[in-house]
């Protein structure tokens, strides 16, 4: 895009008028600065954000990120094995968790 943006819509997508300055702050300053920063790729971003998001339990975030993070080269199986790494530091049972999400959309994608 020509002004330096991304285009990112998620917040937009997800709560329209409802929540706008959530959609905002999803959309203009996490997905169009952040994310865009040049600083880690959007690959290394991905992996930070699935451990972060397994650590904490939030498998609701973390069912986009595991999509993001395979948009954004991550393979399946460094998913398996980065949470499997994870369930050491983070608890058994946010990596079991993780790791059902990550096997419902891996199911799921007819990959």
């Amino acid at each position: 895009m020509t002004d330096g943006t991304t285009g990112w819509t998620g917040g937009q997508r997800a709560f329209g008028d409802f929540a706008p300055g959530l959609v905002h702050y999803t959309d203009k300053v996490l997905f169009d600065e952040v994310w865009e920063r040049g600083d880690l790729s959007k690959r290394d971003r991905s992996l930070v954000a699935v451990a972060a998001l397994t650590a904490m339990g939030k498998t609701d975030q973390l069912r986009f990120h595991l999509n993001f993070a395979r948009q954004n080269g991550v393979t399946e199986a460094e998913l398996k094995e980065a949470i499997l790494h994870l369930a050491f530091y983070t608890g058994w049972p946010n990596g079991m968790a993780a790791m059902t999400v990550l096997k419902e959309i891996i199911e799921n994608s007819g990959d």
